[in-house]
């Protein structure tokens, strides 16, 4: 079984600020206010995150009177972790697959 790992979603998960706002996030929908609370980044540099992790649908939005709350999307996470998974599945196969040097 050959799999491929969604390689634009791990380039973004791949910085530690987005990765912390994701984990924040899996524990409870959080306003922006909140994330520059939780994180310490300045607003500017947070929203920029957040414009990157809302374009590659790993959180969504939820406008809530003059403020903006995000949420993480579960079934993103869950696809990337499926595919992770099949990559172990794959990869305990491997060393039945060897290939002879010519």
């Amino acid at each position: 079984m050959m799999t491929s790992v969604d390689t634009e979603l791990i380039r973004v998960l791949g910085d530690p600020l987005r990765l912390r706002i994701v984990t924040l996030l899996a524990r409870e929908t959080l306003c922006t206010t909140h994330l520059v609370e939780e994180t310490g980044a300045k607003q500017t540099n947070l929203s920029n995150h957040l414009r990157v992790l809302r374009k590659a649908g790993v959180v969504e939005t939820e406008p809530c009177g003059r403020f903006t709350y995000y949420k993480l999307r579960p079934d993103v996470i869950a696809q990337l972790a499926g595919q992770f998974a099949d990559l172990a599945e794959s990869a305990r196969t491997a060393a039945e697959n060897k290939r002879a040097c010519p």
